[in-house]
């Protein structure tokens, strides 16, 4: 468009059209031209980045860095905090000092400083288990059939007390929410293997999300298609997958076919819009599943005496042990990253510490040593890594409720010290790695941090964590931050 500056000059009409244009309506409407290129440059350079043309943005599998380990990994995400003191850590001290006060020395560590009580010495009995000796308390008898193939790593420690940004960190890296989760980095670096079944997986609680809900396995600044996607592990597991009526499976080709035809022509006019393509994705993804994803789901198709294995139909273990039985369905039909939950946060014992860790050992400890003894019979432990572990761990003085009643203590949650256990593809078995102090309140020896287990859960996927990286506004995003980080090679075969 070009301006009849003579026009201006005589005070006439400018442009051709409308009334007569002063010098500053001139600037005004120049300057607003101004701004509106300029952002309309910065939403181009933010959709680009997100969704740069240099990295992938779709779920076909890619090769890794490096040889890997592992090809798939299970999470086994424990809600809530659960006590090392209490599981995996025995601690003679609080035994011999049970009832002495200590909070005066702790008083920064703890969150909830009007309930703290003495030192509280474990109501579980420890003993040593399998060649390798490791310890583990009667709280999981189910489970510690199986120490000589787990490495634990007593020394974990974070970086917050509070549920919310330590889970957040835990998940991503970061301790508040918009940022990649761990699943949603490895199928972002590898894809997937079966291409008719979500590269992320999602078991969930029926009975209830977890706290954070499902930003626990959102895909952050990644594109949408690396998100976790949601199966349930009772009624129908995914919905609105089947189609209302039977069609002929050549109608089915065309239909699809021009479904296909359509979107493309609909997406090249809407280019850099990376929510888009993740749903587009998602549509042909369910028109894939149809098939796979019944039959991947269905444990009636399991033997009875597995289902009973998994504690299946057997009052509080049956939730867990269906997701964990389905989780083992999913990872031997290719698919890359299956996490499971459990409802709010279960093993955040701050009162009635025995009584509630009996009830959470109920639900997941015939459920897990199925799982990976049926992961060893069938040849997929050589693949697949499990992983266990939650947010933080306790602290080895007891958390009273107002009555002062010993009998219903808890513990508070502690961010200096926790256990995890990682097993199976590259993992050395019936190792106790690092060390806390003597009545567990800090990590103390080969100490090892959120950053570390995530670099070690990608190195063992053949991912080396300083390479996987997104450009984002200008940063090399990474799962690690720009934290230090190292792999904990102690714990590898």
């Amino acid at each position: 468009m070009s301006i009849d500056l003579s026009a201006l000059r005589r005070g006439g009409p400018c442009c051709g059209v409308g009334a007569p244009l002063s010098r500053r309506s001139l600037f005004e409407q120049v300057s607003g031209g101004i701004y509106g290129a300029a952002l309309t440059s910065l939403l181009l350079s933010d959709a680009a980045s997100a969704s740069p043309s240099d990295q992938p943005a779709d779920l076909q599998p890619r090769l890794p860095k490096q040889a890997p380990k592992a090809k798939s990994v299970i999470h086994l995400f424990m809600n809530g905090g659960p006590s090392q003191m209490d599981l995996f850590d025995p601690k003679d001290e609080l035994d011999r000092n049970h009832g002495k006060s200590y909070f005066e020395k702790i008083a920064g560590e703890v969150e909830n400083p009007g309930a703290a009580g003495a030192l509280m010495k474990s109501p579980f009995k420890f003993a040593r288990h399998g060649r390798s000796g490791c310890w583990v308390s009667d709280a999981l008898p189910e489970f510690a059939r199986h120490v000589d193939d787990i490495a634990f790593i007593r020394s974990m420690y974070t970086t917050n007390l509070t549920h919310e940004p330590a889970l957040y960190l835990i998940q991503t890296g970061r301790m508040s929410p918009g940022y990649p989760t761990l699943g949603a980095w490895v199928v972002f670096a590898l894809g997937n293997v079966n291409q008719n079944l979500p590269a992320y997986v999602v078991l969930d609680d029926p009975q209830g999300l977890p706290i954070n809900g499902v930003q626990n396995w959102q895909a952050g600044m990644l594109p949408p298609v690396f998100q976790g996607t949601r199966f349930r592990s009772v009624g129908t597991p995914v919905l609105s997958l089947k189609p209302e009526y039977d069609q002929p499976e050549d109608a089915l080709v065309l239909e699809r076919d021009l479904v296909r035809r359509l979107d493309t022509l609909h997406r090249r006019s809407r280019p850099l819009q990376p929510q888009l393509d993740a749903r587009m994705a998602s549509y042909s993804l369910a028109a894939r599943m149809q098939v796979e994803a019944t039959d991947a789901l269905d444990i009636s198709r399991e033997s009875e005496k597995t289902r009973e294995r998994y504690g299946i139909g057997q009052g509080a273990s049956d939730s867990y042990g269906r997701r964990c039985l389905i989780a083992r369905r999913l990872i031997e039909r290719g698919v890359r990253f299956v996490q499971l939950f459990i409802r709010s946060q279960i093993w955040d014992h701050h009162n009635g510490l025995l009584d509630g860790m009996r009830s959470c050992a109920a639900q997941t400890d015939r459920p897990i040593s199925a799982l990976l003894q049926d992961l060893t019979e069938r040849g997929l432990m050589d693949e697949t890594l499990v992983v266990w572990g939650g947010e933080f761990g306790r602290l080895p003085i007891a958390q009273m409720s107002g009555d002062k009643d010993e009998r219903k203590a808890g513990r508070d949650h502690n961010k200096n010290a926790f256990c995890t256990w990682m097993a199976g593809a590259g993992v050395k078995g019936g190792v106790m790695h690092g060390e806390t102090d003597e009545i567990g309140l800090a990590s103390v020896k080969d100490r090892v941090g959120v950053p570390d287990w995530h670099a070690t859960i990608l190195h063992l996927l053949g991912l080396p964590y300083e390479r996987v990286t997104y450009h984002h506004h200008g940063l090399e995003e990474r799962l690690t931050g720009q934290e230090p980080a190292r792999v904990v090679r102690e714990i590898l075969a």
